[in-house]
């Protein structure tokens, strides 16, 4: 007991990020998801899922519904998603769990089936999102305090460019931005974090 205590105030005590707060479902996930690089499309398109869901919301208020968001998104299976039909937007709509905004639902299906596209014509989502970045390597941020963290960048603008001519929806370059540093795509762990 006295040592798990101890374990506890040692984390509780580390330098995190700001953003992660104090709630327990945050710190995990800044400390074990946030910033590290994602190479599967089912990860990918989970992702692509919450980070559309989250638009206009805070990352917690998604975060906290990821597991009702897997439920009902048959486990962020994109295949399954695409083949959602106007029964499972009703289902949506009435699931208490998840953010019931019809435009988000109908996004996150039609973004499953532009997915699958990319997934066809490049080999995976993964090798068309990653070639946004030189050599597929992290871009390290050198993230000194949290207003050094950009909105968007010009990589940023670019893809989100490109998914909205190829029709996605809810990718505008903040959400994409965001995307990114969910995805370790870039890193913006303050340099004295003990996530970086």
């Amino acid at each position: 007991m006295h040592t798990q205590n101890a374990k506890l105030k040692t984390q509780n005590s580390l330098i995190r990020c700001t953003w992660a707060g104090t709630d327990p479902l945050y710190i995990k996930y800044h400390d074990e998801e946030w910033g590290k690089p994602v190479y599967d499309d089912q990860t990918l398109f989970e992702f692509l899922i919450l980070e559309g869901a989250q638009a206009g919301l805070s990352w917690v208020t998604i975060l906290r519904r990821r597991e009702n968001y897997r439920r009902a998104f048959a486990n962020f299976d994109v295949q399954k998603v695409a083949a959602f039909n106007e029964q499972d937007v009703e289902r949506l709509l009435n699931d208490q769990g998840i953010i019931r905004n019809k435009l988000k639902v109908n996004a996150a299906i039609l973004n499953a089936r532009l997915f699958i596209e990319i997934q066809k014509e490049f080999g995976s989502f993964y090798n068309y999102i990653w070639a946004y970045i030189p050599g597929h390597k992290t871009i390290e941020n050198n993230i000194q305090k949290m207003s050094d963290v950009p909105a968007s960048t010009e990589i940023s603008d670019r893809m989100s460019k490109d998914m909205k001519k190829r029709g996605f929806k809810f990718f505008g370059t903040t959400i994409c931005y965001a995307f990114m540093q969910a995805t370790g795509m870039v890193n913006d762990h303050l340099m004295n974090c003990c996530a970086r």
